[in-house]
């Protein structure tokens, strides 16, 4: 077992222990990936802008993404279906929380919001 993993950055429990690719706080049960402290939190802390989809994961321009939950769309007799992929994102400065511009095959253009979206 390693001697060398870092404590835990929620609590600072020394006690830390790897689990596959993650090291893992036993007493708050927060699992994080051990050197990437400073990933998104140091993207968010230098004013960059991070879009998480609804697991959780990290997006970026150009992505393939699948919708999660049904969608009505507005003027259209059907919606988009849990199960659509999405391919070719690009993150925007939405409104309403909209923060993806993506086309959509038998849609067209459309935003979507980052909470109903998976990383494909």
């Amino acid at each position: 077992m390693p001697e060398n993993l870092p404590p835990c950055p929620k609590c600072s429990c020394e006690y830390t222990y790897e689990m596959n690719a993650l090291a893992v706080c036993p007493e708050c049960g927060h699992e994080w990936v051990p050197g990437a402290e400073t990933g998104t939190e140091g993207l968010e802390a230098a004013g960059g802008r991070v879009v998480k989809d609804a697991v959780g994961n990290v997006l970026q321009d150009g992505d393939a993404l699948v919708v999660v939950k049904a969608l009505k769309v507005k003027g259209s007799p059907s919606g988009i279906k849990a199960g659509t992929k999405v391919r070719g994102i690009r993150l925007v400065d939405g409104v309403d929380g909209h923060d993806i511009d993506c086309k959509i095959d038998g849609f067209g253009a459309l935003q979507l919001k980052s909470s109903v979206v998976k990383k494909a």
